[in-house]
């Protein structure tokens, strides 16, 4: 019996690397980059320390992982990507600012989430302009559905928080309404609503282009489950406290 085929929440591209791009992916890889590969990640050994955590999922050109990278080094930052491009002009970020808290992977976020990364690995997961697929026939690519949510919450530690931003307001409702509807995520809005934009986020060129195009920009944020003395994370993660901001 055939199993039924995952629909992909992206689509690769070819062809839009530049020379540098390719070299730095040659060269630097090495010391940046993690392998494909099966088996649970050490993300201890990985970083040669134990350190908060955080993931970018789909991180695009790099601006803000790169940004937090830079400023943070007392965070470690793992970054998820499937477009080589952006992958190539991180790695040249990472090079030039001798960063030794960044480390990524090329590969479909979904399955590195499931097969590699163990529970309660992180304590921020930022999820920052997903393609929309704004067509209705493609809004089944869309990352941020229920089993993608329950998977993130629960690499997540207790008290992490998961951070969502979209240009497109349709994609932000259904973003709303499927964490909201997540039994293991609490919204960081007192209404179960927007929050305010971080201060930590450089805009990206997606919100940008959004910007231009006359687009508003959505912000969600959630922490799961409820913070004990035993289990506490940073409270101070990129500067900011974690408190209940209203968008």
């Amino acid at each position: 019996m055939q199993t039924q085929r995952r629909i992909r929440s992206f689509v690769l591209r070819a062809g839009r690397t530049t020379a540098a791009q390719e070299r730095a992916l040659g060269e630097l890889w090495p010391t940046y980059g993690i392998e494909s590969g099966a088996g649970a990640l050490d993300l201890a050994a990985v970083f040669g320390r134990n350190a908060p955590r955080c993931l970018e999922i789909g991180f695009g050109a790099g601006e803000v992982i790169g940004s937090l990278a830079e400023n943070n080094p007392h965070i470690d930052y793992l970054g998820i990507e499937v477009h080589r491009s952006g992958v190539g002009r991180l790695l040249l970020r990472a090079h030039h600012g001798s960063l030794k808290n960044l480390r990524v992977i090329c590969d479909d976020a979904v399955e590195v989430l499931r097969d590699r990364i163990a529970d309660e690995s992180f304590d921020e997961v930022l999820v920052f302009f997903p393609d929309p697929w704004h067509k209705k026939r493609h809004h089944k690519r869309r990352l941020i559905e229920p089993v993608f949510v329950s998977l993130v919450a629960a690499r997540l530690s207790v008290g992490g928080t998961l951070r969502l931003a979209t240009d497109w307001q349709e994609y932000a409702e259904q973003m709303l309404a499927v964490c909201n509807a997540n039994p293991t995520l609490r919204s960081l809005s007192p209404d179960r609503d927007f929050v305010a934009r971080p201060e930590f986020r450089p805009p990206t060129r997606f919100e940008r282009r959004g910007e231009r195009l006359g687009h508003g920009v959505w912000d969600l944020a959630y922490s799961r489950g409820e913070k004990t003395a035993a289990n506490a994370v940073d409270d101070e993660l990129h500067g900011e406290r974690r408190e209940d901001h209203t968008g």
